[in-house]
């Protein structure tokens, strides 16, 4: 791997984890609780994200798998969570 690219994953995944934390911070302060759903949202991206850049890094398929479950995993759990926001129960 290229210098470059070794310094551009490094880079990448330090502007990620700055994300994550501040999305975290919206999650722990947000006030209501669509705010908080949404930095939930956006924290399990950057996770997928995350994923995928260290696939990259290391070339392995199997950090791919690990983004493709973690967004299929965030999509059902921001589609539950806004059925409850607005119904007040997940299952009907």
């Amino acid at each position: 791997m290229s210098p470059l690219l070794s310094n551009a994953i490094t880079i990448t995944l330090v502007a990620y984890g700055l994300a994550m934390l501040l999305a975290l911070w919206r999650m722990l302060r947000g006030p209501a609780a669509q705010d908080r759903v949404l930095a939930l949202d956006l924290i399990y991206i950057i996770g997928m994200l995350i994923a995928l850049v260290i696939g990259l890094r290391y070339t392995s398929s199997m950090y791919f798998e690990a983004a493709l479950l973690i967004a299929l995993f965030g999509f059902v759990s921001s589609a539950a969570m806004a059925k409850f926001l607005l119904r007040g129960e997940v299952i009907e």
